[in-house]
C-alpha cells in the first residue's frame, strides 16, 4: 500500500493555484476551507471563491484538482465549493491583506 497522503501535502500542492485577478495563491487567500483524506487516498477539498459570480469558478476548482493529483499516492479528488462561510478578506493572510490594502 502506498503511503498515506497528508493534509499539509494537499495544501502545499494547491499553494501552486494561483487566482489570476489577484495574484496570490489559494491557500493565502483563505479560499480552502478544509482538505480530508481518506484512509483510501481520497482526497476532497473544500473551498469558496471570493465571489459567486465568479468568471473562472469552473477553472480554479479544475486546477485545484489537478495540482491535487500531482501529490504522489493520491487516488482520486473531489472538489467542493460552498458559500457558507461567505469568504471575506479577513479570512486572508496578512501578506494579501498588506497588498490588497486591507491591512
Amino acid at each position: 500500500m502506498s503511503e498515506k497522503v497528508t493534509k499539509e501535502q494537499v495544501y502545499d500542492a494547491i499553494r501552486k493555484v494561483i487566482d489570476p485577478e489577484v495574484g496570490f495563491n489559494l491557500v493565502e487567500m483563505g479560499l480552502i476551507y478544509d482538505v480530508i483524506v481518506d484512509d483510501e487516498n481520497n482526497v476532497k477539498v473544500i473551498m469558496t471563491l471570493s465571489t459567486r459570480g465568479c468568471p473562472l469558478h469552473q477553472m480554479l476548482t479544475q486546477w485545484v484538482k489537478d495540482a491535487v493529483m500531482t501529490v504522489p499516492g493520491v487516488k482520486d479528488v473531489d472538489v467542493e465549493v460552498v458559500w457558507e462561510p461567505a469568504w471575506n478578506i479577513s479570512m486572508a493572510e496578512d501578506n494579501v491583506k498588506k497588498a490588497l490594502g486591507a491591512l
